[in-house]
C-alpha cells in the first residue's frame, strides 16, 4: 500500500461499526414490507442458502450467516411459527434437525428475490462496473485478511 494513500477514518469507522451493511438491513426490511412479505433480512440470509441447498442442520446455517446457536435457535423458532420452515428429526443423527423449507417459505422466493434485487440495485445506484467491480474483490480481500 502507497505511504501517500488517505484514510477516510469516517468512512472506515462506519464500515467496522456496520452502518453500511445495517443501512442496506433497513431498506431491504422497508422494501420487504412495501411489498407486504414478512421477512426479516435476517430470515432472507437463511431463506437464500434453503432456496439453494435444503435440509441442512441448525449448525450449519450458523456457519453461513456467522450467527451464533441461541440467535439462529429464535430465528429458525420464528420461521417456523410464519411457516417457513419446519425442523425434522435428523435419521442419521438423533441429536440433530435438518431444516427445510415449507411450501410457503419456497413460494416467497421468486418475490423475494425481486425485492433483494431491487434493493440492490438501489444501494449501488451510480456505481459503474469498474466500481462494483474493484470494491467486490477488495472487499473479498478484507474478508479473507480477517477470517484468519
Amino acid at each position: 500500500m502507497s505511504d501517500q494513500f488517505t484514510f477516510d477514518i469516517r468512512l472506515i469507522f462506519a464500515i467496522l461499526n456496520g452502518k453500511v451493511s445495517a443501512a442496506i438491513k433497513r431498506k431491504l426490511h422497508q422494501n420487504f414490507r412495501q411489498y407486504n412479505i414478512d421477512v426479516s433480512p435476517e430470515q432472507w440470509t437463511v431463506l437464500l442458502y434453503l432456496w439453494e441447498k435444503d435440509g441442512v442442520t441448525q449448525q450449519e446455517l450458523c456457519n453461513v450467516t456467522y450467527k451464533d446457536k441461541p440467535s439462529m435457535t429464535r430465528l429458525i423458532d420464528n420461521m417456523e411459527q410464519q411457516n417457513f420452515v419446519v425442523r425434522i428429526p435428523n435419521k442419521t443423527d438423533r441429536r440433530t434437525n435438518l431444516v427445510y423449507l415449507t411450501r410457503t417459505g419456497r413460494d416467497i422466493e421468486e418475490k423475494a428475490r425481486f425485492i433483494a434485487n431491487k434493493t440492490l440495485k438501489e444501494a449501488l445506484q451510480g456505481l459503474t462496473v469498474e466500481e462494483l467491480s474493484v470494491s467486490q474483490e477488495v472487499l473479498r480481500r478484507i474478508f479473507f485478511n480477517t477470517k484468519h
